[in-house]
This record gives structure tokens, sequence and C-alpha cells, in this order.
């Protein structure tokens, strides 16, 4: 299949945002913040390094194949919002609003890129 590294790097991004998610989530419970060392700055880094990978690969994708719907600087802001929600994800005074409304973009994108290089709906891959 054309583009499976993309389709590969966009699964995990998908997983690492809803991850960050429920990070976020739980922190929120508990008050708690993470711990930077052992928690904030591994995972920070680990979705810093795949989003800049998908970034590449996803704006090769959308200036070849030229989707519907996607432009380059949603790629570019998919990407950034993956990062910054990988870090607030830890703090939970982190705006709740602002956070859950980055969480939807980045997966509403990420689904999107998917299901143009798959042709199935989100859900059904």
């Amino acid at each position: 299949m054309e583009y499976e590294q993309l389709k590969d790097l966009t699964c995990q991004l998908l997983k690492l945002n809803r991850q960050a998610a429920k990070v976020y989530q739980r922190c929120r419970e508990t008050g708690e913040k993470g711990d930077f060392y052992t928690q904030v700055k591994p995972f920070a880094d680990q979705v810093k390094e795949l989003s800049e990978k998908w970034e590449q690969e996803a704006m090769l994708w959308v200036h070849t194949v030229k989707p519907d719907n996607l432009f380059p600087i949603q790629i570019k802001n998919t990407s950034e919002n993956l990062q910054m929600v990988s870090v607030r994800a830890f703090f939970p005074d982190t705006s709740f609003k602002r956070f859950t409304n980055h969480v939807r973009s980045v997966e509403f994108i990420l689904e999107r890129v998917l299901e143009n290089i798959t042709g199935k709906p989100p859900g059904a891959h």
C-alpha cells in the first residue's frame, strides 16, 4: 500500500493523542502534576519525534495527492498541537476547554488523513 509509513505514523499519533487525553483526565481528577523527568519529558519527546516525522510525510502527501479539505497549514498546526498536548496533559491547571479543543482538533485531522489514505471512514481502520 502506498503511504504505509504515513498511515503507521498517523495511527501511532492517534493513540498518543488519546493517551494524552487520559493522562490529563487523571491529573485533573487527582490534582497531581506529572513528574517532569520520568513522565512529561519522555512522553513529550516521543510525541515530538513522531509528530515531526509525521509532519514531513503528511506534507509530502498533501502536496502530491492534494486531498479534499486537507491543507498544509492543518498538517503543521496538528503537529504543533500534538506537541503542546503532550506536555500540557500532565498539568491539572491546564484549561479544560482549550486542552479538549486541541485534542479534538488533532483527532479530527489525523482521522481525515487516515480516511483519505485508506478510503475507509474513521473507526473502520
